[in-house]
């Protein structure tokens, strides 16, 4: 299951960079593939809770197959039709809503494949392992794109939409573990505390990254290796950190100390754009990422219901994806206006800001040292006749 789900999520760290690179590639601004960029993120926000709530009415294959086939065609269209920034926008739209939910499906079934005991440690594990994505995505996509064609970046992305897609939909456990109907209104869950704070938090978290990874981008341009290196760099301080440090018990205070090493750690990347230096900083932030990562699954499965998972991680989802749009549009318009030093800016403010609300409002994180994150059963009181 675990590695199903990392294929068939393999093009997450491959896609924004394709887009941007071909979206740039086909009209010299970097604003305008930001404004690309962002529509994708935007429909992957709206998709989110939308389609992850679906699959407790309609299954998971049915809504796993549906929009993986929309995705498909919507990548191949960005790839080979000639099309203005609107068009590219309208495509990118498409693509981001039809984004399969796997994170939400396999974040739901974790629950049923262990024992509560063990399930911040597998939280852990997958914040640490998806990494793996962010290593060696970047690098493989920057290749391709710029030693052989930004078209063939987008191509690829495609065909593994397809392959890792199929082993992940054809797995046993999405056809045995059955969501049941949420009773809740649509959009309730998100008012619990810990779910709006994971959401929120990932908004800022992954806004911080993406503006970030757009800065990398427009640091060391489209001549070499370098920009896919330096995010390898980032997500292997990310895998290091989940793996050292993602499995301690989490308590209130843990969001914030997890997001006070990216803060110091995208705060070192205004020093100077040396290769050398941003990958060293950015390998001191990437230690707080995975951690900070487990910290938003457990807290949010810990907050819910069972049959409430799925929209509750499709919302926590859709903060991480509207935080990506708003950090990709903010980071391309300050390169245009003042170069690759404004996106490294950018993901400090939002770094910063995170830290700021998980300061805030740590009364409101769940105290999970002495509990186990598992989500709350579905049952309600039954009137018993007394003898």
């Amino acid at each position: 299951m675990m590695g199903a789900q990392l294929v068939a999520r393999f093009p997450n760290g491959m896609i924004s960079l394709a887009i941007l690179l071909h979206v740039e590639r086909q009209t010299g601004s970097y604003g305008a593939a930001g404004l690309v960029l962002a529509a994708a993120s935007v429909g992957q926000a709206i998709a989110g809770p939308v389609t992850s709530r679906w699959m407790g009415a309609w299954g998971m294959r049915r809504v796993l197959t549906l929009t993986l086939s929309v995705c498909v065609i919507a990548v191949l269209s960005l790839a080979l039709l000639p099309l203005a920034v609107p068009g590219y926008m309208t495509l990118a739209l498409l693509a981001g809503l039809a984004t399969p939910p796997v994170q939400s499906a396999v974040r739901t079934i974790y629950p049923k494949l262990v024992n509560a005991g063990q399930l911040t440690p597998l939280f852990s594990l997958d914040a640490s392992l998806q990494e793996i994505i962010w290593i060696v995505a970047p690098v493989v996509i920057t290749v391709v794109s710029t030693q052989v064609g930004t078209v063939y970046g987008l191509l690829l992305v495609a065909v593994i939409l397809v392959g890792g897609g199929a082993w992940f939909i054809l797995s046993p456990q999405v056809g045995q573990v059955r969501i049941p109907r949420s009773r809740r209104a649509f959009g309730r869950v998100v008012m619990k505390p810990p779910v709006l704070l994971a959401t929120v938090v990932g908004f800022l978290l992954i806004g911080a990254c993406s503006a970030v990874e757009v800065g990398v981008v427009a640091t060391f341009g489209h001549g070499g290796l370098e920009a896919g290196l330096v995010l390898a760099v980032f997500a292997v301080g990310s895998l290091g950190g989940g793996l050292a440090f993602g499995h301690r018990l989490i308590g209130p205070w843990a969001m914030a100390r997890r997001l006070l090493i990216v803060t110091v750690g995208l705060s070192l990347t205004m020093v100077s754009l040396n290769v050398f230096w941003i990958g060293g900083t950015l390998v001191l932030a990437g230690i707080g990422i995975a951690p900070a990562l487990a910290v938003l699954f457990a807290i949010t499965t810990a907050s819910v219901k069972f049959s409430e998972t799925a929209e509750a991680f499709g919302w926590a989802g859709t903060g991480q994806l509207i935080g990506a749009a708003a950090g990709s549009a903010v980071a391309g318009i300050l390169i245009d206006q003042s170069g690759p030093s404004g996106a490294y800016l950018a993901g400090v403010v939002f770094a910063i800001a995170g830290l700021l609300v998980a300061v805030a409002f740590v009364r409101f994180f769940p105290d999970l040292r002495h509990r186990d994150p598992a989500p709350y059963p579905d049952t309600e009181p039954i009137t018993t006749a007394l003898p």
